[in-house]
């Protein structure tokens, strides 16, 4: 046993490197497009979903959410999967913050909520229940 060498941990040394703010490390972190590789370890569906997440917990913009919606309906996240990450960080964003996403995460699934229609399928909310 060599007790000069010691192994750490990839996700540690990421940590390290991040907190002390290496280029590098935060320039792959950056500019990895989403979904482009496994670095992340968190799978293909799930991935999109915690970007979701987080747009959501920021309040981004219609285009930022349907874009993030693509995605995770790309990587197979269904509808439900998809409003139970606003559901789950509901507690965290606050009452005003949920609020005021629930519409856009609407508009960016697609669906309606003037008009009671889903505008991909033409078809009532109420009829979907």
């Amino acid at each position: 046993m060599d007790l000069g060498s010691t192994v750490v941990d990839p996700a540690e040394e990421l940590l390290r490197r991040l907190a002390l703010n290496d280029e590098k490390t935060l320039g792959m972190v950056l500019t990895r497009r989403p979904g482009a590789d496994g670095r992340t370890g968190l799978g293909s569906k799930v991935d999109p979903l915690v970007r979701l997440a987080a747009l959501l917990a920021i309040g981004a913009s219609l285009p930022s959410l349907r874009d993030a919606v693509k995605q995770a309906a790309a990587a197979g996240a269904t509808t439900d999967e998809i409003v139970g990450v606003l559901v789950s960080v509901g507690p965290t964003i606050g009452l005003a913050s949920l609020v005021a996403s629930a519409p856009r995460l609407a508009l960016a699934i697609g669906f309606d909520l003037d008009n009671g229609a889903d505008e991909n399928t033409g078809t009532a909310t109420s009829d979907r229940i």
